[in-house]
């Protein structure tokens, strides 16, 4: 069940209100999860019963994302700032640095609770920020032409390219590698997800100076990357390798952008393994 939590989170203009939806499913030590721009916690769904054995899963809808109100006006999307509402939201439920596992925007953030000391330690899958310049138009080109389409679809229509294979690989082969393997009801929510994710185009604005430079010490880091990924190419892997050095790089054969719904048991050993 989706719970909502309100707390404050420092700004540079002072306290401000926030919230956040996530839930909350079985035991162990905490598993934060968070993902990409214009999903949901959702995208999740296919290795939460996994992690879930083993872990305190708390899968989180991003401000502005899913079922989390925007963010208040005037506050930016940045990573710092979003991770800084994270960790409001961690210390309003308790969470005694947890682990933390990222896609795509939420393997960003992710890296950047790593480097602000938030968390115990990091799985970055396909994490953004490593990007040179014409990567950056590239993949911002292409999430905004997905975004245009699932604005112009008509639910119904929506509906019913869901319930066929082909239909749901016309929605969703940009980011899954085996789309078919999606249900037509995920399909359907997600792809409703990026038509109302009230942070999309702020988050890409801020995204266009989004470059992460900056080491990771001190906890266990693991970055994975699809090989068959069409937003955020893999060779980006290398260049954040070069970045944390003792980061463990990961390929995920066979994966593509959002790889949870690939391979589940590969995605969740990663996260596991790094968490171990």
């Amino acid at each position: 069940m989706t719970t909502t939590v309100s707390f404050t989170v420092a700004t540079a203009d002072g306290p401000r209100p926030a919230s956040v939806a996530y839930e909350r499913t079985g035991s162990g030590e905490p598993l934060l999860l968070l993902h990409g721009i214009g999903h949901h916690l959702r995208a999740w769904d296919p290795v939460t019963r996994i992690l879930a054995a083993e872990r305190d899963v708390i899968a989180v809808d991003l401000p502005g994302f899913g079922t989390s109100p925007a963010l208040p006006d005037g506050v930016p999307y940045d990573p710092g700032t979003v991770g800084a509402t994270l960790a409001a939201f961690c210390a309003e439920l308790g969470l005694d640095r947890p682990h933390v596992a990222g896609n795509s925007l939420g393997g960003l953030l992710a890296l950047e609770l790593g480097r602000t000391e938030v968390v115990r330690s990091v799985t970055a899958l396909s994490p953004a920020g490593f990007w040179t310049e014409a990567e950056r138009r590239y993949a911002f080109g292409t999430l905004r032409a997905m975004r245009r389409s699932a604005l112009a679809l008509p639910v119904p229509l929506i509906e019913r390219l869901s319930g066929t294979a082909a239909g749901r690989t016309a929605l969703t082969s940009t980011i899954y590698a085996r789309p078919g393997r999606r249900s037509s009801e995920a399909v359907v929510a997600e792809t409703l997800a990026l038509r109302g994710a009230t942070g999309f185009h702020q988050t890409l604005e801020v995204g266009r100076g989004a470059l992460f430079d900056e080491d990771v010490k001190g906890i266990p880091v693991t970055v994975a990357w699809g090989t068959r990924d069409r937003i955020l190419l893999r060779r980006q892997g290398v260049r954040a390798k070069r970045v944390i050095p003792d980061a463990r790089l990961v390929r995920l054969p066979g994966c593509g952008h959002v790889p949870m719904n690939d391979d589940p048991a590969l995605v969740a050993r990663v996260i596991l393994d790094t968490s171990r």
